[in-house]
């Protein structure tokens, strides 16, 4: 069975829209694809509807941007009650957050960049966030950057003059809110130093594995080989699983669609876990 966990729809920072991503899945080879986009679960019904079509079973998930102590964590929950209110409302306040994020990010790179609030909106009609992504297309439809990531590797990095921090959940916390809505957390990239310069430490992790947290995601295309095995050992110590994803977000960024993968086992894990079953064809 193949099975790629994190990947994201237009109602993020992808380019495809959620039955697009369905189908994509299909054309890739994959028996099951979790759709995870930021901070909203707006995308989780088109891609429901479009199981039937493409034969594909969906994993219901969302990517949660979390933070420890100054340093970015992203966390996966999966198969959580979508109508729990503490998650919502930090879901709610993550994306207004974002989006005041991107509107001064905007208002700084704008005295030195062709790109307007508006240029940035209308490359993302479908998300529910406007993130750095669509920040990152505007300026490259602008003639400024050849792609996303050139724009990300400039103005739009996290030590650039331009940059400007959003508010977060600590991932312990977020850890505690998902296992509570009855979703299962696992940590996205969780060594991914080409990324940032500083990782979240492991002291972090243990008290994330003593909140709910099942698993890290160790096969990711932004962890090298020492990346790699460092989150392994992490789980390895932490008696946590051990997962592999694509992150795809379509051509927004190289990654393709089942580059890594979940095992079985651990997606057996989640769906007896979780509140919501698979959604399957």
């Amino acid at each position: 069975m193949r099975i790629d966990p994190h990947a994201h729809s237009s109602r993020s920072d992808g380019t495809d829209a959620p039955a697009e991503l369905m189908a994509a899945a299909a054309r890739a080879g994959l028996d099951v694809v979790g759709l995870t986009d930021h901070d909203t679960t707006a995308g989780w019904a088109e891609a429901a509807a479009a199981v039937a079509t493409t034969g594909v079973s969906l994993l219901r998930g969302t990517e949660i941007s979390c933070a420890a102590d100054g340093v970015t964590l992203h966390l996966l929950a999966y198969l959580f009650d979508p109508e729990d209110a503490a998650l919502r409302d930090a879901f709610a306040r993550a994306r207004r957050s974002r989006d005041d994020r991107a509107r001064r990010m905007v208002d700084r790179l704008a005295t030195d960049y062709p790109i307007t609030w508006q240029d940035v909106v209308e490359q993302a009609p479908q998300a529910v966030t406007i993130g750095r992504p669509h920040i990152a297309d505007a300026l490259v439809s602008s003639g400024c950057f050849p792609d996303r990531a050139a724009a990300f590797a400039g103005p739009l990095a996290t030590d650039s003059p331009y940059y400007v921090r959003h508010w977060a959940l600590d991932p312990v916390r977020a850890c505690e809110l998902v296992r509570s809505a009855g979703g299962v957390p696992i940590a996205a990239h969780p060594r991914a130093a080409r990324r940032q310069r500083r990782l979240v430490p492991d002291e972090t992790f243990a008290a994330m594995a003593e909140a709910g947290l099942a698993a890290l995601e160790v096969d990711h295309r932004d962890h090298d080989a020492a990346g790699r095995e460092a989150a392994r050992d992490l789980a390895r110590r932490l008696g946590l699983g051990t997962s592999g994803a694509s992150d795809y977000h379509g051509a927004g960024k190289p990654n393709r669609l089942g580059e890594n993968l979940m095992p079985p086992g651990l997606l057996d894990r989640v769906v007896a876990e979780g509140a919501l079953p698979l959604v399957t064809a």
